[in-house]
């Protein structure tokens, strides 16, 4: 339980209390468990405060510090902590959203919703949390724990949640564009993402969605189910597993571009059943990307692959082929297929291991892949 004499000095004001607390600095004080319904906390020290179990509702902490306080398991709902600091507090398992709205609406008692706008929660403990209609516009959640946090119509208005974990999160209506640091969450497992949210965010990086759980067959049909028009061409790659430093770099910057590509090295295709499954996958891919090298030239499997590709283009009646070469060696070999290759424009990534010439050779193959001759954002 609270400490009396804590709450004795609180009750003097928010003024009182942060003399107490800098004429102390020692001190952890012992709020747990306390009702504060109400309370004008703004501007509080409450930095390391034990606040387990709380009832904070409708509580004013604009501006407080509450920097690493234990505050899990508490009612936080209707609090309004704008601008305030919770750098690696403890709110697992406390409420921090609206319930019982459909009852509050009616009149009844409502919990109503926290507000943490503009707040600074970096490396909060959020873990279980419930966020449900709060709102964390601009707020900074920089390496937060979310872990089944229920983030459910949210809002996520230009918050950052660059380096947050992630696990069993709920995100259900929220509107993620504009958010922050997505690309580079930590899911620890998957999370729950719905359509709505996918159709009121934009672009949702893809090292996100599939941390979430989607599966690439979703991700793949994802422009086509949310009524967006698809950009790019789906490709699959083909290489020789002598080239897989380029090729691995190549089929990254694809997807981080939101080019749907397939690949897999020659030396793992191995037995009839691969084979039909290669066979299906290029036939199942609007174009064929083939990565011409000394290497690629000489394997046996890259020319069944290509010779696959220009049957294909047979009977689209429609370029299926899109070679890119790192060496000359296509340009001097007398293989069949490789003098047909010839005749038509081939990607040169001959100094890929330059940043500058990649990103040149790397821009003009997104804008020759996009479905209506977009340019493309330049890979970095």
């Amino acid at each position: 339980m609270a400490n009396p004499e804590h709450i004795a000095i609180l009750k003097q004001g928010v003024e009182a209390w942060n003399a107490w607390r800098e004429e102390n600095p020692d001190i952890t004080p012992d709020l747990e468990r306390i009702t504060l319904y109400g309370w004008n906390l703004r501007g509080a020290n409450l930095s390391r405060t034990e606040l387990t179990y709380a009832m904070l509702h409708r509580c004013f902490l604009e501006r407080a510090n509450l920097e690493e306080a234990e505050i899990h398991n508490a009612d936080l709902s209707a609090t309004d902590f704008t601008e305030a600091t919770l750098v690696k507090a403890n709110l697992c398992e406390s409420i921090l959203g609206a319930q019982d709205v459909e009852h509050a609406r009616g009149g009844g008692h409502g919990y109503g919703r926290a507000s943490f706008y503009k707040a600074n929660l970096t490396g909060a403990h959020l873990c279980g949390a419930n966020i449900y209609h709060g709102c964390l516009v601009k707020a900074n959640l920089r390496g937060a724990d979310l872990r089944r946090a229920n983030l459910a119509f949210a809002e996520l208005e230009g918050c950052d949640l660059s380096s947050a974990i992630l696990d069993r999160t709920i995100f259900v209506g929220c509107r993620l564009k504009g958010v922050k640091g997505l690309d580079t969450c930590e899911h620890w497992g998957p999370s729950t993402i719905d359509h709505l949210t996918m159709q009121q965010s934009g672009d949702l990086p893809l090292s996100f969605l599939r941390g979430c759980g989607l599966p690439e067959s979703l991700i793949e049909y994802l422009p086509s189910i949310l009524n967006k028009p698809i950009q790019f061409y789906t490709c699959f790659i083909s290489y020789s597993h002598k080239d897989e430093e380029f090729a691995q770099r190549l089929h990254a910057a694809l997807q981080n571009k939101g080019v749907r590509c397939w690949f897999a090295s020659e030396k793992m295709k191995i037995g009839d059943k691969i084979l039909d499954t290669i066979d299906s996958a290029i036939r199942g891919r609007d174009k064929l990307l083939i990565i011409l090298s000394e290497n690629s030239v000489k394997s046996d499997w890259v020319k069944i692959e290509v010779e696959t590709a220009l049957e294909e283009e047979g009977n689209r009646k429609q370029t299926v082929l899109f070679p890119i070469r790192i060496d000359d060696t296509v340009m001097e070999s007398r293989e069949a297929w490789a003098a047909r290759i010839r005749s038509r424009h081939i990607g040169d990534f001959t100094n890929w291991k330059d940043r500058d010439s990649y990103r040149k050779a790397f821009e003009r193959l997104m804008r020759d892949l996009g479905t209506e001759g977009q340019n493309s954002e330049q890979d970095e």
